[in-house]
């Protein structure tokens, strides 16, 4: 490594004492650090009607407390019970596949809801999604 200044950088260095200019220190500017509250609700072992029922509960109560993420693990479907009836598709978890339906048709569960998307697989995969509440006004 050389010691040597280029002359550029000597002039861009005279002009900046030249102009008195004051820099912000970065160290002292706070940044606003976001806090996403997260919560999360594991359906397994509930019925349809008993995870429905719990779900618009879990919903309300986290938008009254300010959560901004929830995560609704319902499961993939692969021990449900559903090969014992000949009316239910075996391809299909009851409730991985209901409890978002029953969130995305009741509209006033819907009015608190930003957005509904599917987990990563760190969260559950395909047997949980997650719903992103608006900010309670």
């Amino acid at each position: 490594m050389t010691n040597n200044i280029s002359d550029k950088d000597q002039k861009d260095w005279k002009n900046f004492l030249e102009k008195n200019e004051k820099l912000t220190n970065k160290d002292l500017e706070k940044e606003e650090v976001k806090s996403h509250i997260t919560k999360s609700l594991d359906l397994h072992g509930y019925t349809l009607d008993e995870a429905n029922k719990k779900v618009e509960n879990f919903i309300t109560d986290c938008f009254d407390q300010k959560v901004s993420k929830i995560i609704i693990v319902t499961g993939k479907g692969l021990h449900s019970q559903n090969d014992k009836d000949p009316y239910i598709s075996k391809k299909f978890g009851i409730l991985k596949n209901s409890v978002p339906d029953f969130i995305k048709n009741n509209s006033s569960l819907m009015k608190k809801i930003k957005n509904i998307t599917d987990a990563e697989i760190k969260d559950g995969g395909s047997g949980a999604f997650y719903v992103f509440l608006k900010k309670k006004l």
